[in-house]
This record gives C-alpha cells, sequence and structure tokens, in this order.
C-alpha cells in the first residue's frame, strides 16, 4: 500500500501541517486517505484542517502535486469499505474499536 506525505493547513493556526498515510484505493489519479486514527474517539488533526481548507499537497513517489480532497458520502463510503479493509484488514479492527464511523477522504487531481 502507498505511503503518500500529506501537507494540510491548520484550521485554527494557518500553518502548513504534514502527516504520513497510507492509501488502499487509486482510481483514475485520485488517491484514498482512511481517517482512522487507529480506532480512537475523535477524528485526526489532518481531517479536521481539510475539511476546513480542502485545498492540499500531496508527495507520493517523490512527486508533488496539489489535490483536493473530498470527504465520501455514507453510501459511497459502504461500497468503498469493502475494499479498504481488503487492502488492509486493520481497518477494520479501527472501526470496531470505536463508536464513531471512519470516515474515507479522496484525494482529487487539481486539473
Amino acid at each position: 500500500m502507498p505511503v503518500l506525505e500529506l501537507t494540510t493547513v491548520g484550521r485554527k493556526s494557518g500553518e502548513k501541517r504534514t502527516v504520513f498515510l497510507t492509501s488502499p484505493l487509486e482510481e483514475d489519479g485520485s488517491l484514498l486517505i482512511v481517517a482512522s486514527k487507529g480506532g480512537e474517539q475523535n477524528h485526526p488533526a489532518w481531517f479536521h484542517n481539510l475539511r476546513a481548507t480542502p485545498e492540499v499537497e500531496v508527495k507520493l513517489e517523490g512527486s508533488s502535486r496539489q489535490m483536493t480532497a473530498r470527504i465520501v458520502s455514507e453510501e459511497e463510503r459502504s461500497k468503498l469499505w469493502p475494499s479498504v479493509t481488503a487492502a488492509y484488514k486493520g481497518y477494520a479492527g479501527y472501526q470496531k474499536k470505536t463508536d464513531r464511523q471512519i470516515p474515507l477522504v479522496w484525494l482529487d487531481p487539481v486539473s
């Protein structure tokens, strides 16, 4: 599973924040990321940041690109979740640890 470097803008600080995440699915240049935070009860900070400012920078395999984050709908999530957990079974375990629904986010290339 590819590892990417995601840079968001802090929703409170306005400063750039960078995290490393895995992407279990890629489709037509878009990358899917999972806001699991290991099954903790709160969403990860990067998720709140991209919800406030969806324009992000992604570094993958040495190249950097501008992308736009799009949180998937419940309907889309129900279709994607089996593929996500097939790519990494740990995601299913994380979901069992928390009452919150773990969000999925598409990172779409900026045209």
